[in-house]
């Protein structure tokens, strides 16, 4: 069984039992099986030269279990879906040990219709072996599902506190010089003023929304730009920057508000600090299945520990590309003489 592939039932709350719909499930379930078999013949008092045609039977009543009982399961997906954790683990275990039985029994009975006596005379100790077997199996798996789905809610829960964490730590600081930027552009340029004040709030709509699920890139870039917009205001020519993405399509998906946080760090601990400022360049590239997005600013000198102390921003960007888009994705940091690169990779994903 795949702990990984999570179900989600009707309410869109996602269960601690896999899709035993799909081929990875099936594909796990059955080496689970056979691994079983060969631990049950290897536990049998039985001479070694019977191992094969041991092992051969033992995996074949085995595999029509484990087979029945993922196509009962898969089934029964709707009724398991609408049943809290608890319902549907007991549903799932009173198949699993149903099947058994069946199989038992439809083992006995072709056995002996071509002769044969699988229960060695005693039918009822042949069935309780079996079911006693899969009982003991059942209830290990399902508490091992369990536990992972638990293990992975708290770790989940645990970063989206750190993200909201994060969210809290920008929007301070942020908030102030974008207000007092707008107040001193109320007189002189009223127009540009309001605009800045429809960014602003387009940017903290957005980083007050959910922050799970995906967004398209274009709506991450148009969220950026607005940002940089705003820091604009503030630092004049200073600030300039430069984007590279005409390569990358705009559909490829990825969590949202995680450029921002970059491009605030390349501002506070680079442009920032230098008298003459400084160009922010956002570079977008398309590899095969992967996506790389490139943040790189200039750095003052001996700027590392400014850098190190930041952290924050790039471990809950790291976590969030982790939780949403699994190993591929990640952030990468190099710290040179005079530049600093943060380059994030994505899987590919496009929108529906």
């Amino acid at each position: 069984m795949n702990a990984s592939a999570e179900s989600v039932d009707a309410s869109g709350a996602r269960s601690f039992l896999p899709d035993f719909c799909s081929i990875r499930t099936l594909l796990v379930v059955l080496i689970v099986a056979e691994l079983l078999a060969m631990v049950l013949v290897l536990g049998a008092p039985a001479p070694w030269d019977l191992f094969w045609q041991e092992l051969g039977v033992r995996s074949l009543f085995i595999q029509w279990v484990a087979l029945a009982s993922v196509a009962s399961l898969c089934w029964s997906r709707p009724w398991l879906g609408r049943l809290d954790d608890r319902g549907a683990g007991l549903l799932s275990y009173g198949i699993v040990l149903a099947v058994t039985v069946l199989v038992s029994a439809v083992a006995l009975w072709g056995g002996r219709a071509v002769g044969l006596d699988p229960a060695g005379g005693d039918a009822l100790a042949y069935v309780l072996r079996h079911l006693g077997v899969s009982a003991v199996v059942g209830a290990v798996l399902l508490r091992f599902l369990y536990l992972g789905h638990q293990q992975r809610a708290l770790v989940q829960a645990q970063a989206e506190a750190r993200i909201e964490a994060l969210q809290a730590r920008i929007r301070p600081h942020f908030l102030f010089n974008s207000m007092n930027t707008i107040a001193a552009l109320i007189r002189s340029r009223p127009q540009r003023a309001e605009a800045a004040v429809e960014d602003l709030a387009d940017l903290f709509r957005a980083s007050l929304s959910e922050a799970r699920g995906l967004v398209p890139l274009h709506q991450e870039l148009d969220m950026a730009r607005r940002y940089m917009a705003l820091e604009g205001l503030r630092l004049g020519e200073r600030l300039r920057v430069h984007w590279d993405l005409d390569q990358v399509p705009g559909d490829v998906l990825l969590p949202p508000l995680v450029l921002q946080p970059l491009l605030e760090n390349a501002i506070y601990h680079g442009v920032e600090q230098l008298p003459g400022g400084g160009v922010i360049g956002v570079h977008g590239r398309l590899t095969g299945e992967r996506l790389y997005l490139q943040v790189t600013n200039p750095v003052p000198p001996r700027s590392e520990p400014a850098y190190r102390g930041n952290r924050m921003a790039l471990d809950n960007i790291r976590e969030r590309l982790g939780l949403a888009c699994g190993r591929g994705a990640g952030v990468a940091v190099k710290l040179e003489a005079q530049c600093c690169r943060v380059t994030l990779t994505l899987p590919r994903g496009e929108a529906p």
